[in-house]
């Protein structure tokens, strides 16, 4: 039994979900069928169930890079391997709305918490596999997306942020959280499977505006149903082989 999070192996897949919010975690579980709380304690929730046969798991890790690390090494050593993030961004490109939703390519790397596992001139990014997948379940769904590099950073409301904004916009940056730099250097110096899609909760010039709030649940729902199908593929591929 892990530090933190109190189950057993086989309480745990080795597929998982992991958003920052433990409502969408919930929200992701409401697809399973059998599903059970596993663990709630310390702000992480686990979930797990079946979705079309295939056992998955949904953790609510946290808001951060040091909760994420925490969630997903110890869900690993409980037997996970595979961590799609479905998470909420903020976007700073004109003509990105609430609800947009938006399938991660990289990270611009502005936290702490990667820095311990690798230095900085080491990129973040998804596993290709994962990123594909993501994709492909988004067009085969006919569902609009954007790709692209956005920003994690560990300070939510860091002063840098101001002086910072030019530039990552005149970089194309599509999107800004805080947990994707963590997610993709661990999975990476620890040889898992990351991949992350978001849905927009502002817009270039406004952050989670009241007028966009249905426009950001419907989008939360359409990101949702996206990684369910692509962490199905994931999981048929990998039966197959």
């Amino acid at each position: 039994m892990e530090f933190h999070i109190h189950a057993q192996p086989e309480d745990i897949s080795r597929y998982v979900f992991c958003p920052g919010h433990q409502t969408r975690a919930k929200r992701i579980a409401d697809h399973f069928q059998d599903v059970k709380l596993v663990h709630d304690d310390r702000g992480i929730v686990v979930y797990s169930g079946t979705y079309n046969g295939v056992f998955m798991t949904s953790c609510g890790t946290g808001m951060g890079g040091p909760a994420v690390g925490i969630a997903l090494e110890e869900l690993a050593n409980l037997g996970s391997d595979t961590f799609v993030r479905v998470g909420s961004c903020g976007v700073f490109q004109p003509g990105q709305n609430p609800g947009d939703v938006i399938i991660s390519t990289g990270t611009f790397r502005a936290g702490g918490t990667s820095l311990t596992y690798l230095p900085l001139g080491f990129p973040a990014v998804p596993t290709f596999e994962i990123l594909r997948e993501l994709v492909r379940a988004a067009e085969s769904l006919e569902l609009p997306y954007t790709t692209g590099v956005g920003i994690a950073g560990d300070a939510f409301y860091s002063p840098a942020k101001i002086t910072n904004r030019d530039m990552l916009v005149n970089a194309n940056v599509v999107s800004a959280e805080m947990e994707s730099d963590a997610l993709y250097i661990i999975g990476q110096y620890r040889n898992w499977r990351t991949g992350a899609i978001y849905t927009s909760d502002g817009s270039s010039t406004e952050t989670k505006p009241e007028w966009g709030m249905e426009q950001y649940h419907y989008g939360e729902g359409k990101c949702i149903e996206i990684a369910l199908k692509a962490m199905l593929s994931l999981a048929q591929k990998d039966n197959a082989d």
